[in-house]
């Protein structure tokens, strides 16, 4: 069923938020003081059974030099640096299996698969704690974490980590360093918007019905999780919103896009309830690059599924060529 607005109105959608003055600088600061605290990636083989994949267990630095697991995972046998594309987990996901998330590999790639710090016990599994300062009261879930300020909100962290991944992603031997794309849905769909608009190793971006955009908008539409967690906090902070929406803004995808400036390819389903389709089309419309969008008109937060690949694939081979 379609809860939102037409697609015609969609396509012109603005996003309400608005973006703070120093959103670049506070996002500057923020990684460029991650980066100076940390380390080499320690790479590790693993025995993942297969034998037409090698897998390797990563950790790298990620936000304030804290370790962040990932599984790499390359052609078995293939020599010399490949493209890679550093993929992202939706919201509540980890990395999952040695032998999740294979066909990326398969294609002729390098994949580098970011864990989820905090989460990864809703429906895949993660090794990532996140390590945060004291972050006051929040709602069950992690979007009210820390919701008060900048400086302690969650994704200040979790989108560290995605920009700091594609830095570990461009130090492994099997990484072409100049042809790295991101991916993700969801929330991995907003982490890899963060990363396109302030890694600028990114040369593309597989944007999957992204989450985090045009909070406003978001948490007055859509009475469906993880959105409604704000909406649960606010209802009991009541004195607390001023507080909580400046905080959101340094955080909005729709703010972000507009800083991201390599060529994007986004979908959305405009049955969706999860990242209702306006709040995608906020995203998509500011995105500063090159950019298409594909409309799957019968579903929700699934998106296209796997009939999304062989459109993945050509976008990668074109711009990562």
């Amino acid at each position: 069923m379609y809860t939102d607005l037409p697609l015609a109105e969609l396509q012109s959608l603005r996003s309400s938020a608005v973006a703070p003055a120093d959103l670049e600088d506070f996002w500057r600061t923020t990684i460029e003081e991650s980066r100076a605290l940390g380390s080499a990636p320690v790479v590790r083989r693993v025995d993942s059974g297969l034998t037409a994949i090698d897998v390797f267990d990563v950790t790298f630095s990620g936000f304030g030099g804290q370790p962040i697991r990932a599984w790499l995972r390359v052609p078995a046998g293939v020599e010399g640096p490949l493209p890679t594309v550093v993929q992202y987990v939706g919201y509540g996901g980890g990395r999952g299996a040695a032998a999740d998330e294979l066909q990326l590999a398969a294609a002729g790639f390098a994949h580098l698969h970011m864990d989820t710090r905090g989460q990864g016990s809703g429906w895949s599994a993660g090794e990532t704690p996140d390590v945060a300062p004291d972050t006051g009261a929040q709602a069950p879930g992690v979007m009210t974490r820390g919701i008060e300020s900048p400086q302690t909100y969650y994704y200040r962290r979790l989108m560290t980590d995605a920009v700091l991944a594609v830095d570990a992603a461009q130090q492994l031997e099997q990484v072409d360093g100049d042809r790295i794309a991101v991916k993700g849905g969801s929330q991995g769909g907003a982490l890899a918007i963060a990363a396109s608009a302030f890694a600028p190793a990114v040369k593309a971006a597989l944007v999957r019905v992204p989450f985090l955009a045009d909070f406003p908008r978001a948490i007055t539409i859509t009475d469906a999780y993880p959105f409604r967690e704000i909406t649960d906090w606010l209802r009991i902070h009541r004195d607390r919103a001023d507080a909580a929406l400046a905080t959101l803004a340094y955080f909005d995808s729709s703010s972000l896009a507009l800083h991201a400036h390599v060529p994007g390819d986004f979908t959305v389903g405009l049955m969706d309830v999860i990242t209702p389709p306006s709040t995608v089309y906020a995203a998509y419309n500011a995105w500063a690059g090159e950019k298409d969008i594909t409309v799957w008109s019968y579903n929700g937060h699934e998106g296209g599924g796997l009939d999304d690949l062989p459109r993945e694939l050509a976008f990668l081979r074109n711009h990562l060529a």
